[in-house]
């Protein structure tokens, strides 16, 4: 299937909706039936058909459908965020007496799950660097279940050889789970290269618009069967018809935005590895980034994220640059319409997140402003470093 027929025609039952454009939103917790056997039936397949919104909604699925479709996966599940969409695929796979192997600096929540959480329930964890996929199959031990991929990481974007490791994985009979929220399913597909379960905060390129938290679990209709059975089931962590309608929305223009975002970010980014205030820039596309040849063989463009450590004297020239920048919001997440900075400074204030990386380093997130705009806003700004 063609993207143009994904994002605008697939799961969208058109006649059934008395012709409407848009699709909409069932904004019904739960369903009703004419007979006791019509119902039976419904019960025997909740993930299938309406019955109660927490399993099945008609909204939801058509957007299930769709994102698996964009992912090459046979099947997809929906969550009220990308952490519970971590949270119940890792979970999906390990048990008490089991072993993690992890990329090093995965998302924040991703590194909690498994440091915080799981650990007081005996599952054990290595971070590996992940440079080299000799350093996956030296962390395995014999009761390793799970090899964790976020490649790139949405700070630093180290990647990881995703064919090499997902062939070490199945060689040994070990689940992969990759975490492709930076591509989106445009720019990289990850089943295709042998992965099982692919994630994505679809609050990010998505949805598109900054206006809903939502995760999904891309993978395989047998795994996502048992995972619906019993991680999405009984946490109940659902997003809901109206949330859904919003990110079926966004999918509109996906294509058109994933392709500005990153055109604009690689001007971006050669601009900054020009100037002298500027340290050191962290891009995949980057033409002085040491893993290149691999991003250019597994992605197919960069992001519209990038980082850069700037030759800031102290925190206080971090933030008049921080707080001279115009056109750049001060915010987490990406992937919406809006260029947005993420100082690390700022990240000492939180007990959420250990930060091993400088001060003086920002994360920027490159909308759907021009790249001239955009450029000039940070000469400025750097203008006050």
């Amino acid at each position: 299937m063609d993207i143009s027929y994904i994002l605008n025609h697939l799961g969208e039952d058109r006649e059934d909706y008395y012709g409407a454009v848009a699709p909409p939103a069932f904004q019904s917790s739960n369903f009703c039936f004419k007979t006791v056997a019509e119902m039976r039936e419904k019960l025997t397949r909740e993930l299938e058909t309406p019955f109660y919104t927490r399993g099945y909604n008609p909204t939801v699925a058509t957007l299930r459908k769709k994102v698996a479709a964009l992912e090459g996966a046979e099947d997809a599940l929906v969550f009220s965020s990308g952490s519970a969409a971590v949270a119940a695929a890792v979970m999906s796979v390990v048990k008490s007496g089991d072993h993690v192997v992890c990329v090093q600096k995965p998302y924040s929540w991703t590194n909690n799950l498994l440091t915080k959480y799981l650990s007081k329930y005996g599952v054990t964890h290595t971070f590996v660097s992940g440079g080299e996929a000799a350093a996956f199959e030296n962390a395995i031990q014999a009761n390793t279940k799970l090899i964790y991929l976020e490649s790139p990481n949405s700070l630093t974007f180290e990647m990881q050889d995703i064919e090499a490791i997902a062939t070490l994985a199945m060689r040994k009979s070990i689940t992969t789970i990759i975490d492709n929220s930076y591509n989106s399913p445009l720019n990289q597909s990850p089943i295709k290269m042998g992965v099982d379960i692919v994630l994505h905060s679809g609050t990010k390129y998505l949805n598109g618009h900054s206006d809903v938290v939502c995760g999904v679990v891309c993978a395989s209709h047998e795994r996502i069967m048992k995972m619906f059975a019993e991680e999405y089931m009984t946490i109940g962590s659902c997003i809901s018809p109206h949330d859904a309608g919003l990110v079926l929305r966004g999918l509109r223009t996906l294509e058109l935005r994933v392709n500005r975002s990153a055109e604009t970010a690689k001007k971006v980014s050669d601009f900054a590895e020009k100037h002298p205030k500027i340290k050191n820039v962290y891009y995949p596309f980057s033409s002085k980034n040491s893993q290149l040849a691999l991003a250019q063989k597994q992605m197919k463009q960069g992001g519209g994220l990038l980082s850069l450590v700037v030759d800031a004297k102290d925190e206080a020239a971090m933030e008049r640059f921080c707080n001279g920048l115009t056109r750049f919001l001060m915010a987490t997440s990406w992937g919406g319409y809006e260029s947005l900075v993420f100082p690390l400074c700022a990240l000492a204030a939180s007990k959420s997140f250990e930060n091993p990386l400088p001060w003086n380093m920002v994360r920027l997130y490159i909308g759907l402003e021009d790249a001239e705009t955009l450029i000039e806003d940070l000469k400025l700004a750097l203008d006050k470093v």
